[in-house]
């Protein structure tokens, strides 16, 4: 493992293999173990997987502040991570949070995102546009509660958790919530970035993705619909391509890894980045 330390903050991550650099981008409640199928299929095909535990999470430093968490602040996290890594630009591919994280990069760092993918969470403009999506976001009110979110999840067992959130690696998730003392950090993600006013404002301005984009939705997902993923191509200047798996739930990395490694192989390139002008033309690729 590295570190690299972000204002006092240590952020810890992994890299695997050689190559053009692709960052792995976990959510809640996870950490870069949550990567674990991808990362092999992405270095054997000649990729440098960098997969971190973001803030608050695993090995990573975990502030009190709730401001600590806010979006800004996570992605100067993975571009101390790049810098430290000596990459100028990357792949981000990003699940839940991970994926919110990622969005937020390729709008305000264009020229260090060189490809982005989107798992189950869409762009943040248009995450809460509908009826549908705020229902299903429900626990995200819940989560606003200090005390009584953590006491909701971790009653009985954590059986509101294991029956809610369905997680298929929902004893190790939370053995490693408990032994790291993510459970609070995670939910400040929530805290910071999502509070009660924001629902009922206008929705967050970004500048759009110039990167090609892939947003990719499982249908057993029971937090997010599917178009919060699919108005996201609203937010795309760049090629914008959708993936639908029929079956999956919200983890679609361990319900079906091999699926997901495919879309990935499939849309990143792997070898020595273009120069700017090739660069620019690769960004008129095919759009689905």
């Amino acid at each position: 493992m590295s570190q690299v330390n972000v204002d006092g903050v240590g952020i810890e991550y992994q890299v695997t293999g050689h190559g053009r650099p692709v960052v792995l981008l976990h959510g809640w409640p996870d950490s870069g173990r949550l990567w674990r199928h991808q990362v092999p299929a992405l270095a054997d095909a000649g990729f440098q997987v960098i997969v971190p535990d973001l803030r608050g999470y695993g090995r990573s430093g975990k502030p009190d502040a709730v401001e600590a968490y806010s979006l800004p602040v996570l992605a100067g996290d993975v571009l101390a991570i790049l810098a430290d890594q000596g990459a100028g630009r990357a792949h981000v591919v990003g699940h839940d949070w991970g994926a919110a994280l990622g969005w937020v990069l390729a709008s305000f760092a264009p020229d260090q995102v060189d490809h982005l993918v989107a798992l189950s969470v869409g762009n943040p403009v248009t995450l809460l546009r509908t009826f549908e999506q705020r229902q299903m976001s429900w626990y995200m009110l819940l989560f606003q509660f200090p005390g009584v979110a953590e006491r909701w999840l971790t009653e009985d067992s954590w059986a509101n958790f294991r029956s809610w959130a369905r997680h298929p690696d929902a004893d190790q998730v939370i053995a490693d919530l408990e032994a790291s003392g993510s459970l609070t950090p995670g939910l400040n993600w929530y805290r910071a970035n999502l509070p009660p006013e924001s629902w009922a404002g206008p929705p967050p301005q970004l500048p759009p993705v110039q990167a090609p984009t892939m947003g990719i939705w499982s249908s057993g997902d029971m937090a997010l619909s599917e178009v919060q993923m699919t108005d996201s191509a609203q937010n795309v200047a760049g090629p914008w391509r959708y993936e639908r798996l029929d079956g999956p739930g919200h983890w679609m990395q361990l319900d079906a890894p091999a699926e997901v490694s495919r879309l990935l192989l499939d849309f990143l390139p792997a070898g020595p980045f273009p120069d700017a002008g090739e660069h620019a033309a690769g960004r008129r690729g095919r759009i689905r």
